[in-house]
């Protein structure tokens, strides 16, 4: 399987933080988008980062910026779209996409995810974790905890995608069960590696963890 191209997901609205881009604030004196873009760097071929808006505020980060093709901010769906449609022109086969307000990804992601694409058609897998006491909406049938902005999604089904987002639908695991995608297990013994900042008291506890 080759190396995919990666695409940083920052097309939300931030409303938790009072608006504004989320990628751009800053924890233990580097922006989030740096953390993350360090992460990722390692584990693809190329990055592009998807966002919305006035693409001259992300000058500075060397990076393509891929806006959504479906109008409305219809959700992260959209954002893998637009990095399909990317990848598409690169020729290459498949995307890793990460989202930009979380700096502590696995630095073995592309590694795991691949490994549980092996046997697909099309590797469409992602990120999930164990659950603890607590249900959430992102749960699986299998009591896994979701992580559907970290993924591997193969270019071949990005016209079924633009056709589903058309559709309406909004929901990245409506459509990833319909193409029977995997989920690749990462272990929390360690805290979890895909806590994201959504909130002011969010920002304080990543701070403490670099």
């Amino acid at each position: 399987m080759s190396v995919p191209l990666g695409v940083i997901l920052a097309g939300g609205l931030a409303t938790r933080m009072g608006g504004g881009d989320k990628a751009l604030l800053q924890v233990g004196g580097q922006t989030l988008l740096n953390r993350v873009i360090d992460r990722l760097h390692p584990q693809v071929a190329g990055m592009a980062l998807n966002a919305n808006g006035d693409a001259a505020r992300f000058d500075g980060f060397g990076l393509p910026v891929l806006p959504d093709s479906i109008d409305g901010f219809p959700g992260p769906l959209a954002g893998v779209l637009a990095g399909l449609d990317w990848a598409a022109d690169q020729g290459a086969e498949a995307i890793l996409t990460v989202a930009a307000d979380t700096p502590f990804f696995p630095t073995d992601l592309v590694t795991v995810l691949q490994d549980k694409a092996q046997g697909m058609t099309h590797p469409l897998v992602l990120a999930a974790t164990p659950r603890g006491e607590e249900k959430t909406k992102s749960m699986s049938r299998s009591g896994l905890i979701r992580h559907p902005t970290f993924g591997l999604w193969p270019v071949a089904l990005r016209d079924d995608l633009r056709n589903a987002l058309e559709d309406g639908v909004k929901k990245v695991v409506i459509w990833t069960e319909k193409h029977d995608g995997r989920e690749a297990v990462f272990q929390t013994d360690q805290g979890d590696p895909f806590f994201n900042v959504n909130t002011p008291e969010d920002l304080e506890a990543a701070e403490a963890m670099v």
